[in-house]
């Protein structure tokens, strides 16, 4: 069994790089997923942080949950403690759910892949790397933050150019959909 990791900066594009998997058969392990409503991730999520950061659906509200662990590293801290055990118990169990399933290749899709030391799992490791500029406008768009927001958010993670040059294979997701359907197809080559 191949275990292909994947990772990325926040709003790199790491889910589309994840979906291209998924419609490729190949079965992905989502790291977020532990964090779902009714999970242990998501019940101690819930108990630090109140429930004025669950939305009508009882789902995490991760927008507002970023604005209070981006501009707050002790909260950062204190989320990254509070899931990396259900992370690693969660990854684990998929694994063992696909192998026995009789699964080759599993990609993990994991943005913390360098930080939780989970990358010595993975062969290869897949970077989605985006431009800065990219990167912010992408963040901006989709939370709804400032571009000083969107920068603390982004300096709050480990540098994208590093996980770059730690990358076996690096997919650069600056452009188009199109370009990066390409890269990937050449990855699965």
């Amino acid at each position: 069994m191949r275990l292909v990791g994947l990772t990325g900066g926040i709003a790199s594009g790491k889910s589309t790089v994840s979906n291209l998997f998924k419609n490729t058969s190949v079965p992905v392990v989502d790291a977020d997923v532990v964090a779902q409503k009714g999970t242990g991730g998501w019940k101690k999520i819930v108990k630090a942080f109140g429930d004025e950061i669950l939305l009508d659906n009882g789902e995490i509200d991760r927008a507002r949950l970023g604005q209070i662990v981006f501009s707050d590293p002790s909260k950062r801290q204190l989320l990254n403690r509070l899931l990396a055990p259900h992370i690693s118990s969660g990854i684990f169990w998929e694994i063992a759910k696909l192998w026995m399933k009789g699964c080759k290749v599993i990609a993990l899709d994991i943005p913390l892949l360098f930080e939780t030391k989970m990358d010595r799992w993975t062969n290869p490791v897949i970077v989605v790397w985006v431009n800065p500029e990219t990167q912010i406008e992408r963040l901006m768009s989709r939370d709804g933050c400032s571009e000083e927001q969107a920068q603390n958010r982004i300096n709050a993670q480990l540098a994208l150019d590093w996980k770059k040059s730690e990358a076996d294979i690096v997919i650069d997701n600056s452009g188009s959909l199109d370009d990066t359907k390409q890269q990937f197809q050449e990855v699965l080559i």
